[in-house]
């Protein structure tokens, strides 16, 4: 209970994005801030805690971005939202095979979480690593931008379209309990709302305003100093008009109205608004595709060949089943998508094309 009267403070009513970002980053008692939610021990697992495979395509992808980019002396690469650092780990080990993208890369990594900066800085000894709490800082280019499971994270709006009037949703305190309700929505919220196509027909819609107003700086840097942004996440490439926020704690889903601060709360990607957003914004968008399709063209299975010949059975099947999991279908394979959105003057389309 007193968490939950540190996250209202004296607001007894707030609007949904704000209490989801007090939920997850108020320095005090958010999610965030005080727990490791990664691995087995914590909430829940991602890509890159599952096999180093994964990180290693990406890392190729990258190496062959900054080809396509002429192969300048210096680029910088930011993660956003790095975890407990394994990709960032795995990136600094694949490319010492690549000593000319190593030479030439500074790798930056976005983090909110004090926690996980601390964790971070005690994995990751490297003097080609430089953490960073605003993306302004981000002077020179070129610039590629990567996060994984980083949207999903961000705290969402949600409104409701009945009779072509729209009402936002709120969340209240009272008689310590809390309950959601929803309120006219005032002009500035319609106004965004309308100037996107893709919702102008929906009942249900999830706008995601905090992650629209990281994308505005993060937009800028790509177009002022060349480079692109890769995201892969879970989600849908068509409106879907549903509630998707979801809880969850130790592997499992949870009343979003419980163990605020200690639970997770994430909502489900909206590819194709993403697409429109970074097409007004003067970026080239590809196509989204799946993350089994991204990893298949990017050589995965290959991969996985060559680093399973040598292993006995035991872990043979372990990788595997790690990479299967990555890639089937029915698992993570169409449930994650990856979209990729670029400078007009870049060329770069791997493995989008």
């Amino acid at each position: 209970m007193k968490k939950i009267k540190k996250i209202f403070l004296n607001d007894k009513i707030m609007p949904l994005d704000l209490f989801l970002d007090r939920v997850l980053y108020d320095k005090k008692v958010g999610y965030y801030q005080n727990k490791n939610p990664f691995g087995i021990k914590g909430d829940y697992i991602t890509a890159p805690n599952i096999s180093k495979l994964f990180c290693e395509m990406i890392s190729i992808w990258i190496v062959s971005f900054w080809e396509n980019l002429d192969k300048p002396k210096k680029f910088n690469f930011v993660e956003l939202g790095p975890g407990n650092g394994d990709f960032c780990l795995v990136l600094l080990e694949t490319l010492k095979n690549f000593p000319e993208t190593y030479k030439a890369i500074n790798i930056f990594l976005y983090e909110k979480s004090n926690k996980l900066r601390k964790i971070q800085k005690k994995r990751i000894i490297s003097k080609k690593v430089f953490w960073l709490q605003n993306l302004k800082k981000i002077k020179d280019g070129p610039v590629i931008f990567f996060g994984n499971e980083f949207l999903d994270a961000l705290p969402i709006k949600q409104f409701k379209k009945i009779n072509n009037k729209f009402f936002e949703k709120y969340v209240v305190f009272k008689n310590n309990q809390i309950n959601f309700l929803f309120k006219k929505a005032i002009k500035k919220e319609i106004a965004k709302l309308k100037s996107f196509k893709l919702l102008n027909n929906s009942g249900l819609i999830e706008y995601p305003e905090y992650g629209f107003r990281e994308m505005d700086v993060i937009c800028e840097k790509v177009k002022k100093l060349n480079g692109g942004i890769l995201f892969i996440d879970y989600g849908y490439k068509y409106q879907k008009n549903i509630n998707s926020l979801q809880s969850v704690i130790r592997h499992k889903l949870n009343n979003i109205r419980k163990n605020l601060g200690n639970a997770d709360i994430t909502s489900l990607v909206n590819f194709e608004l993403y697409k429109e957003y970074f097409n007004s914004n003067n970026l080239i968008v590809e196509k989204i595709i799946s993350q089994s399709k991204f990893l298949q063209k990017m050589g995965i299975i290959k991969r996985y060949e060559i680093a399973s010949n040598k292993m006995n059975n035991k872990d043979k099947t372990n990788l595997y089943l790690r990479v299967k999991r990555l890639i089937d279908p029915k698992l993570m394979g169409e449930n994650f998508k990856v979209i990729f959105a670029k400078n007009k003057k870049c060329s770069f389309s791997l493995p989008f094309n």
